[in-house]
């Protein structure tokens, strides 16, 4: 997406009640806020910001995108989208391929909690043991955000589904384009509608730690808390952890024997 796209989009989603303005008078013929509101609001002219949302200004100034972003009301992964769309820094390399030597040692050391390295677009490069037991069905060569929306397992693992397609997708528009994730994302649209739905409502979250619900047919109803780390390739190394000595994490000794 564009930074008019994006632009546009927030703008359908801030009410004028929530940007400080009265109600007004007459039937509003868009959602959100109007061209003229929002420019006022951030200080810029109508024409300025008409040409920023269609496309025939891209590069705007950086006190120019922290005002938009104010007005929009973006959080700070959607106020670090704004300006990556409006330097064009948003263009990535090639998707790594090949587990980094090190992630896949730590794969072994942190035994028995499942543990992860995947690409930035989440294709799933390695896994302990316990992280194939805990996903029925995600394999290498995969893609977790495909296991999610398109493995008829992934409904039945995760109790909260709902809440893991919505940061799958958030995340991956968070990550920038790059080829492999314009070929990801197209396969997704043309073969799951709640991927294509989501993916159109452009939120964007960069994945953090949460604590997750899972089903498990041995192990039964676990809590897990991911922890997700990051190498300077980009590369995540992710957990899903459970305290020492909490039946969580005795039941995570269930996973090794699958």
């Amino acid at each position: 997406m564009s930074l008019g796209e994006f632009l546009r989009n927030r703008r359908g989603r801030v009410s004028p009640a929530e940007a400080g303005l009265p109600a007004g008078t007459g039937r509003r013929q868009t959602p959100g806020l109007r061209r003229e509101e929002l420019a006022a609001l951030a200080g810029v002219s109508v024409d300025y910001y008409t040409r920023l949302e269609r496309g025939r200004d891209t590069n705007p100034g950086r006190s120019v995108l922290d005002a938009l972003a104010t007005v929009l009301r973006l959080d700070d992964d959607e106020r670090a989208h704004l300006h990556r769309l409006a330097t064009r820094g948003h263009e990535q390399g090639r998707d790594a391929t090949t587990a980094r030597p090190a992630l896949v040692r730590l794969l072994a050391m942190v035994r028995p909690t499942p543990a992860y390295v995947l690409s930035q677009t989440s294709d799933l490069l390695a896994a302990n043991a316990e992280g194939f037991a805990l996903l029925p069905g995600l394999t290498v060569p995969g893609n977790l955000v495909t296991y999610v929306f398109t493995h008829p397992a992934a409904g039945e693992v995760f109790v909260s589904w709902q809440r893991m397609a919505e940061d799958c997708v958030a995340h991956l528009r968070a990550v920038g384009d790059s080829p492999a994730r314009a070929a990801l994302v197209a396969d997704l649209c043309a073969g799951s509608e709640a991927f294509a739905r989501l993916w159109a409502h452009y939120d964007v979250r960069v994945k953090s730690g949460v604590r997750r619900a899972f089903r498990h047919t041995r192990a039964g109803r676990l809590e897990l808390t991911s922890e997700i780390l990051t190498a300077v390739d980009g590369q995540r190394f992710v957990t899903f952890q459970a305290a020492p000595g909490s039946p969580d994490h005795a039941a995570l000794e269930l996973l090794s024997g699958d």
